[in-house]
């Protein structure tokens, strides 16, 4: 079955163009909403379609933004239809029609990885690199401390630690009560 997927970001868009375009190319049924891409789970119906598709169906989407707010996103959902024997469409890829039940739409889902991977690795390159250029001018500090001495929730916490005995509380009570991390109650608190 050829499902349709159609999204704008906000509710002052029209969606008319692309149900259009959806309805053209052979769509039987279609969904829609209004919503940004940014969050997966405010997209509702998104969520809904890909529940609802079984081994042999088909997305289509008019283009890949509507589908997805990056490529990596794009990639894993396109994935995880894949691994249901479910292939996407996307009607304007760069004029082109990409149908990943294709053999050419899998390469050029797999060019589109290869480019999302070599972006990634670029940029944790150029920040590596950033940030030894800062160490050596001696103005990287490092992530900063999330607790300062002057943080109340933390003395609350190590005043707890420290009179264990006494208050008889776990280090998890005290990590539920004052809302500091396990971890960093070890840490702070040199357990």
């Amino acid at each position: 079955m050829l499902y349709g997927y159609g999204r704008v970001s906000s509710k002052g868009q029209n969606l008319q163009a692309q149900i259009e375009q959806l309805k053209v190319y052979g769509c039987e049924k279609i969904y829609k909403e209004k919503v940004s891409g940014r969050s997966l789970e405010k997209r509702e119906q998104f969520t809904k379609l890909i529940r609802t598709v079984q081994s042999g169906d088909k997305i289509v989407v008019t283009k890949l933004d509507r589908f997805a707010r990056s490529t990596k996103d794009a990639l894993n959902t396109i994935d995880l239809l894949n691994n249901k024997g479910v292939s996407l469409v996307v009607l304007n890829m760069g004029g082109d029609i990409l149908d990943t039940s294709t053999p050419i739409g899998k390469l050029m889902v797999t060019v589109l990885a290869g480019i999302s991977e070599f972006e990634a690795d670029m940029i944790k390159e150029r920040q590596i690199e950033g940030i030894e250029r800062a160490k050596e001018r001696g103005v990287y500090k490092g992530r900063p401390k999330t607790y300062t001495d002057k943080h109340k929730g933390l003395e609350h916490a190590l005043e707890l630690i420290k009179n264990r005995n006494e208050n008889k509380m776990t280090v998890n009570q005290i990590s539920e009560i004052t809302g500091i991390s396990r971890a960093t109650l070890y840490r702070e608190g040199k357990l």
